[in-house]
């Protein structure tokens, strides 16, 4: 197993099989991960922190077996952060922080290629600090169908005075966010707002959409998953990579190019791959920063 001793800010990191080929069609190594990561860090580090991170890990590559890891690893050096969250059955478990580049660096020296944080931090894990909508497009429907659906419920949403962002998820469909940042807003009124849109869009527009997890429901349809506002859950962090043939990337879009796919028949135009990534947050910053910091308030349905 090949070794290598790097100086990240004041910690010294062991990185391991930097040529091991974890996009073995792509041809992605791990080497190749670790530095995507140390380049998007500046904009994926607000999106990770405080929040209980679950690492998907795939130490053999994307083709082979993975697993989750929500308990931060034993293993771990002495100064990763770490904090003390309760499972569903009252069970406490220790989950890792990923707060700065060190972290993040260590965490994909384990191939984690995938990171999930749920929509609460670890301090206030009760507290929604976004509702969001998780387009998922059914048998016979694409990307672009969840880009129509997307719209729609932006313009909804424009009237009852929220802002919303939408990103990639990295596969096929889109996850539209609506910023909260309040501290009484509980995962029970985030999760009861976002049904009550998705029947409302169910019953508008019942060619397009289905509220129903039902997999017979879906076909041709996008599938609003409301379910996914609860505290219990977690959504693929914005900037993250996605385990497939290729290395893509759940990526922020501008509402003006979402309209623009949408009138299209090309739904791998809204497929960002790595570098693209990069080069796009550099050159526009990101574009999901107002998720992590703009106050909303949910009017009553």
């Amino acid at each position: 197993m090949s070794r290598k001793i790097v100086e990240i800010g004041e910690r010294r990191l062991a990185l391991s099989n930097l040529e091991k080929d974890l996009y073995p069609s792509y041809g992605f190594t791990k080497a190749h991960i670790l530095e995507y990561y140390r380049r998007i860090s500046k904009f994926i580090l607000p999106h990770l922190k405080d929040r209980a991170l679950t690492l998907k890990r795939y130490p053999e590559g994307v083709e082979k077996v993975s697993f989750f890891e929500k308990r931060c690893p034993s293993h771990r050096p002495a100064w990763v952060k770490t904090a003390e969250v309760r499972r569903d059955g009252g069970e406490r478990m220790t989950v890792c922080l990923v707060n700065d580049l060190e972290t993040l660096m260590w965490a994909e020296n384990l191939a984690s290629l995938e990171l999930h944080v749920p929509l609460a931090k670890a301090g206030s894990p009760e507290t929604a600090d976004s509702m969001v909508f998780d387009l998922d497009p059914g048998e016979e429907a694409n990307t672009l169908d969840c880009a129509r659906v997307a719209l729609i419920i932006r313009d909804l949403l424009s009237r009852l005075r929220l802002t919303s962002y939408v990103k990639t998820s990295g596969k096929k469909g889109l996850h539209l966010y609506v910023p909260l940042n309040r501290k009484e807003t509980t995962f029970e009124d985030t999760k009861r707002f976002s049904r009550a849109v998705a029947e409302i869009m169910q019953k508008n527009y019942p060619d397009m959409v289905t509220a129903k997890m039902a997999k017979k429901e879906r076909k041709a349809k996008v599938f609003i998953d409301w379910s996914q506002n609860d505290s219990s859950k977690t959504m693929i962090c914005v900037y993250s990579l996605r385990a497939g043939e290729k290395p893509v990337v759940s990526f922020p879009l501008a509402w003006e190019e979402l309209e623009n796919s949408a009138g299209q028949d090309d739904p791998e135009k809204l497929c960002v791959m790595y570098s693209e990534a990069v080069n796009r947050v550099e050159k526009n910053g990101d574009l999901f920063r107002e998720v992590t910091v703009k106050k909303q308030k949910l009017p009553h349905l």
